[in-house]
């Protein structure tokens, strides 16, 4: 039996949003190294020193931004393809506002001021809630048979 006929038809969605995802998270990469030039911070340093570069904060804005985008991804990948198989619908929705938040937040925290983060990228936190109780309730099916 293959793997196609054991998921729903719907699953599709929920690997478009990983792999849209997948994408987000070049882009910020390339963000964090256009930043590296900008602000003059060579590799393999990860974190600019303020009293070394005066653009330490700018810079570590965008690189945090990215980092905790990574930070969170595979919790997320995990919730989404788990979640996914017994609510594929939901868990694309839910990808989707995820997805959005993370670029609201990446956007938000390269200005400078973390605080500007939170203002749309909150709701990816709702967004993750939602995963999670999707994936459980895929875990409670599978254990009542």
């Amino acid at each position: 039996m293959a793997i196609a006929e054991v998921l729903p038809n719907e699953y599709g969605y929920v690997i478009i949003v990983v792999v849209f995802y997948c994408f987000l998270n070049l882009w910020m990469g390339f963000q964090v190294g256009g930043a590296r030039k900008r602000y003059k911070v060579p590799y393999p340093t990860l974190y600019a020193i303020e009293s070394e570069n005066k653009d330490a904060k700018l810079f570590n804005c965008v690189q945090r931004g990215h980092q905790n985008s990574l930070e969170m991804m595979p919790m997320y990948f995990l919730l989404m393809i788990l979640g996914g198989m017994k609510h594929p619908c939901i868990c694309t929705g839910l990808g989707l506002l995820y997805n959005v938040s993370r670029f609201f937040y990446f956007k938000g925290y390269s200005t400078g001021d973390p605080k500007k983060r939170l203002t749309i990228g909150k709701f990816g936190f709702l967004a993750m809630l939602g995963l999670a109780v999707c994936t459980i309730s895929f875990a409670i099916s599978l254990l009542r048979g």
